[in-house]
Order: structure tokens, then C-alpha cells, then sequence
């Protein structure tokens, strides 16, 4: 699998961890950016970036592909991964 997967989250975010530990469970390849880890312009990009997929800025946000997860939801990555 490929890194169409990425996940943005917050380090202090248990929602976040738990999306991580899923997909890393899952053996999936990804890339996880925390956000609240970011400074300056790297910070601003970051959070432009996970607003064009989710407005409410809320974390974990998920992007499988062209699908967009908020929040930890199994069923919905499982769902969004044997799409890739």
C-alpha cells in the first residue's frame, strides 16, 4: 500500500492515538502529521490543508485516498482502505 493515506492529528489527542494504532495494526503506510507539533508557517500550511478536507478543523482527520474521516471510526477506515 502506498502513502494515500494520511493522518492528521494532535499529539495530546487520544482520538488521534487511537487512529494511529489502528492503521499501524493494520500494517497500513502512512503519513501522520500532529499538527499542535508545527510551528510558524509549516503550522499554517498544516491547518489550511486539513481545512479543505474538514472545516471544523477537528482531529483526527483522515484522508484514505479521496475519502475524508473525522474522527476515529474503525469501520469507516476499513471501509475507506479496501477502497485504495
Amino acid at each position: 500500500m502506498d502513502k494515500d493515506v494520511k493522518l492528521y492529528a494532535l499529539s495530546t489527542c487520544v482520538h488521534c492515538k487511537n487512529a494511529k494504532k489502528f492503521l499501524d495494526e493494520k500494517d497500513v503506510d502512512y503519513d501522520c502529521t500532529y499538527v499542535d507539533r508545527l510551528s510558524g508557517e509549516e503550522r499554517q500550511e498544516a491547518i489550511e490543508e486539513v481545512k479543505k478536507h474538514n472545516p471544523n478543523l477537528s482531529f483526527p482527520t483522515l484522508l484514505v485516498g479521496d475519502t475524508c474521516i473525522v474522527g476515529f471510526k474503525k469501520d469507516e477506515i476499513e471501509d475507506a482502505l479496501e477502497q485504495l
